[in-house]
């Protein structure tokens, strides 16, 4: 077995282990932690197909920006654990049997003779001068552009749509309005009285 099959193995064990662990750990931030440990497995999975914009991106930006954002929310609100521990009971079956059909598919999948590694080899070695991301830019926009852009517009039409949904005016709420605060004069808040000086005496 040579080296690069072992690393593979090694950091499919790690990947699969910080996955399971994600969806059984009690402590959310353990979860959001065991999931960054998840990615970083699924990165170095990606460095040995020689995908290495991919496995940046996924680092820079699920790691870098996405996870560090759920791990504020998380450490930030009081979650009750109790709470969560009983939904994850009622909804074990579902789970499962979700999960039962999603490893079903797998299974059917990787049966297929397609996927085996005369059809499906190992990618070849590559030159100091080859581009990863400019390969995968070049079939993006070429050959996949049409997608790309409905991709594109259905993003849009949905941080729209969340916007939309979560942008209410509360009835009860008190606000200020700077265009009207301009406008007030000062004999509208002050008045001035005058008074005759007084003595104890």
């Amino acid at each position: 077995m040579d080296f690069e099959r072992i690393v593979f193995y090694v950091f499919a064990t790690i990947l699969v282990f910080a996955a399971t662990r994600v969806i059984t750990v009690r402590n959310p931030v353990h979860a959001a932690l065991h999931l960054v440990l998840a990615f970083f497995t699924a990165a170095g999975l990606w460095m040995l197909l020689e995908a290495e914009f991919l496995a940046i991106t996924l680092v820079l930006v699920y790691v870098g920006a996405v996870m560090v954002l759920f791990l504020f929310v998380v450490m930030m609100l009081d979650i009750n654990v109790a709470v969560v521990r009983e939904g994850f009971i009622r909804n074990l079956p579902v789970g499962l049997t979700v999960a039962g059909l999603m490893i079903l598919e797998l299974w059917l999948v990787m049966k297929n003779k397609a996927f085996d590694a005369a059809h499906m080899p190992a990618p070849m070695p590559r030159g100091a001068d080859y581009s990863n991301t400019r390969e995968l830019g070049s079939v993006l926009y070429t050959d996949y552009v049409y997608p790309f852009e409905i991709a594109a517009v259905i993003l849009v039409v949905a941080i729209i749509a969340a916007i939309a949904l979560t942008h209410r005016k509360a009835h009860n709420s008190k606000k200020q309005d700077p265009s009207e605060q301009v406008k007030i004069r000062r004999g509208d808040r002050v008045r001035i009285i005058k008074m005759e000086a007084e003595s104890r005496d």
